[in-house]
């Protein structure tokens, strides 16, 4: 009768170790979505992008402003016998300003090419966004895989011990082997071995995905039940239009491009020279002639100066030359990156579906066959029509398929959270 009740325990414990509930599932996605919330809020990384484009954003205005004016102060016509102001007709004293004026156009191309800079800096921005998101989700997905596989372990570890409790009873009254128990302790130790090594990884684990939320590695975390298989139902076609149209890093090339562009245009500028104004005030003192007093006036006086691009051959051709291949540079890097990322897709896509087909054997086909496998060998072992040894191989069987389930899980989710990334936008 003890033995019946037992062997009704396993199968309800082993039936209760699969199942999960829907309100899990919504606390497991909302648990999700606070992480990626409070890294997003958090994480160092980001909130130094976000100051790098503060930074940038200050230097459009510096690029379309003006060189300061320049005021000069001087003495001309000093006679050197006496240092006298008066001595002399045209000893003056001067004021000079001056300003330097780009030719019309050049500051509103460097404005131009600063605001590329932002653009950039806006992209790396989101795209240093993305790759925080799917480093959360990674390590969240790998978290919930180590945590299910502690508790199918701890179940059939406590299984185990009653395992070990039955063979050392019957070997006591001489119906069973010390064989059998011998067997059960190995494969106990071995669980309780395998126990300790998923609590140190879920310690990694927990550490990394509290760094990337910015708190002490050691913060204890709540992690509920509820992953669940995500439905992906895209075409690569249509990842590939996505991809085009938001991932930032290819965006951030585009712009790239479009700041050679703007540069080489600034370059055939630079053919056209800058000019130099300035207005020059001269002050005389009054002088005296045969003890006559004579009034001197001051004098005012302008200019303007010009740059000559007498080397441009040497200089300006060959900077519109430059740029020109820089443009060339930027379009080819768009198109090696872009056929990456793609590759990517493509082989993501091949591992979600190869994922896929194997959560669906193993969920469908054989853990029930295993589970069925298990009823059958407890019902035979409590007739004494199943071996106790062949018992043990039926559990552990079902326990490395059971872990083998949710490692596929949690690689399916990491696979598609990869695969977010490479396109640039939430596909789930």
């Amino acid at each position: 009768m003890k033995r019946n009740v037992f062997l009704a325990l396993i199968i309800l414990l082993l039936v209760f170790s699969n199942s999960r509930a829907w309100a899990e599932e919504v606390e497991f996605q909302r648990k999700l979505k606070e992480f990626i919330s409070i890294a997003l809020e958090n994480n160092p990384a980001l909130l130094e992008a976000h100051n790098q484009i503060k930074a940038s954003r200050e230097v459009p205005s510096q690029a379309g402003s003006l060189d300061d004016p320049i005021l000069r102060f001087g003495l001309t016509n000093l006679p050197v016998n006496s240092f006298k102001f008066d001595q002399e007709a045209m000893t003056q004293k001067q004021i000079t300003i001056s300003q330097k004026l780009p030719y019309p156009g050049k500051l509103g191309l460097r404005t131009d090419m600063a605001n590329k800079n932002v653009g950039m800096a806006e992209e790396s921005y989101d795209d240093l966004k993305l790759r925080i998101i799917r480093d959360v989700k990674r390590s969240y997905f790998e978290l919930c895989f180590v945590l299910a596989a502690i508790e199918i372990t701890q179940q059939n570890k406590d299984l185990l011990r009653q395992f070990v409790t039955i063979a050392e009873t019957k070997y006591s009254v001489g119906k069973g082997i010390q064989q059998d128990v011998i067997k059960a302790q190995v494969e106990l130790s071995k669980i309780m071995d395998k126990l300790i090594a998923l609590n140190k990884r879920k310690e990694t684990e927990q550490g990394r995905l509290n760094t990337l939320m910015d708190l002490l590695p050691q913060t204890p975390l709540n992690i509920p039940h509820g992953i669940s298989k995500s439905s992906f139902n895209y075409k690569i076609e249509e990842l590939q239009q996505l991809t085009e149209a938001h991932r930032p890093v290819l965006e951030q090339i585009r712009l790239l491009k479009e700041q050679y562009q703007v540069a080489k245009k600034l370059a055939v500028r630079d053919y056209y020279p800058d000019f130099n104004v300035g207005f020059m005030y001269g002050q005389r003192e009054d002088g005296s002639v045969n003890g006559v007093t004579q009034e001197r006036p001051d004098f005012v006086s302008g200019f303007v100066g010009i740059n000559i691009p007498i080397w441009h051959k040497t200089k300006q051709r060959r900077k519109v030359a430059e740029q020109s291949y820089r443009i060339d540079i930027a379009q080819e890097a768009y198109n090696k990156a872009r056929n990456q990322i793609f590759l990517s897709i493509k082989e993501l896509m091949d591992q979600e579906v190869k994922s896929s087909e194997t959560l669906k054997l193993i969920k469908t086909a054989i853990l029930p066959q295993a589970r069925q496998s298990l009823e059958s060998s407890l019902a035979g072992y409590g007739v004494d029509k199943v071996d106790f040894l062949s018992l043990l191989d039926t559990q552990v069987t079902l326990l490395d398929w059971e872990i083998k389930y949710h490692r596929e899980l949690a690689d399916y989710e990491q696979t598609l959270a990869d695969l977010e990334q490479a396109v640039g936008k939430s596909l789930f």
